[in-house]
């Protein structure tokens, strides 16, 4: 394939965001990386890089050439196993992408599809933004809230997640547990910061609650639930796991519509490769077998 060197070389740039980087993980000079770029801009008739002082930020072809290479390298991957009579080793980068407070449900599925296919780098990366999936920024994502309708995303769902009102012995100390739904206007809450709540129960917080009653706000989920556990206010944690905490009190009962689903996507280009498959296997016979959840 022409070009194949350049375009492998840009997408590592592309990935580390400095030629140095780059020219480290490949093991070549800064300027055969610099020469490969101009060579590959030059090919296309396009700029595949902003250059600033901090490195270097891909453009939207930039990031058009990242997802091909992905696809590409996965792709090449997959033959290559069939090639030597479908392996069953899995090697290079699987990157796994969720919400900080899915992170103790995922690790120990990780460990375990990791114990199998031990040549995989499995990358796990806590993200409360969406990553983009068309660009192979992650083979899966695991999203909360309502049903992603990406058209070329595979979707599945996962489970469903009980949220729950929970407080911090602390809090419940200096200012009591609500006597009711009517009860909540008279507390304080830990809330988002974010203009746009894809969450159902964060939607229902912020419905409810008068804006002046959050003392808190915080842009991810795991800031807000440290922010509960600090007894800064009253806010939405997992039930499963709160409810193991001695310290914290739920403090009305449970909605319907708190509860969150959770979906597994992955994009359709990739759903079908060994290291996506292996993965979606390996979250069936743990579900199956009653290990996990």
């Amino acid at each position: 394939m022409e070009h194949w060197t350049e375009i492998r070389t840009a997408a590592r740039v592309a990935r580390l965001g400095t030629v140095t980087a780059a020219a480290d993980a490949l093991g070549v000079h800064r300027a055969t990386i610099n020469r490969h770029i101009d060579t590959l801009e030059t090919a296309l008739g396009g700029k595949l890089f902003q250059r600033h002082a901090k490195g270097f930020t891909p453009t939207d072809l930039g990031r058009e050439l990242l997802r091909i290479a992905d696809t590409a390298d996965d792709q090449f991957e997959e033959l290559h196993r069939k090639a030597k009579g479908g392996s069953d080793t899995l090697q290079g980068d699987f990157i796994v992408t969720s919400i900080a407070t899915y992170a103790s449900t995922l690790m120990p599925i990780l460990k375990t599809f990791g114990d199998k296919h031990p040549d995989l780098i499995i990358r796990y990366l806590v993200s409360d933004s969406l990553l983009r999936l068309e660009y192979g920024e992650a083979h899966v994502a695991f999203r909360a809230g309502s049903k992603p309708d990406n058209p070329d995303n595979v979707v599945r769902e996962i489970e469903h997640i009980e949220m729950g009102l929970f407080a911090h012995a602390s809090y419940v100390s200096r200012y009591g547990l609500p006597a009711g739904l009517e009860d909540l206007k008279n507390h304080r809450f830990v809330g988002s910061d974010s203009g746009t709540h894809r969450a159902p129960f964060l939607v229902w917080l912020h419905k409810t609650i008068a804006p002046e009653n959050f003392v808190c706000r915080a842009n991810t989920i795991q800031a807000m639930a440290e922010a509960i556990q600090c007894g800064i206010g009253i806010g939405f944690l997992p039930r499963h796991s709160a409810n193991k905490q001695p310290n914290l009190s739920e403090v009305i009962p449970p909605q319907l519509e708190w509860v969150s689903q959770m979906w597994m996507v992955t994009h359709m280009d990739l759903h079908r490769t060994a290291k996506v498959q292996a993965f979606i296997k390996e979250l069936d016979q743990l579900k199956r077998f009653g290990d996990w959840l």
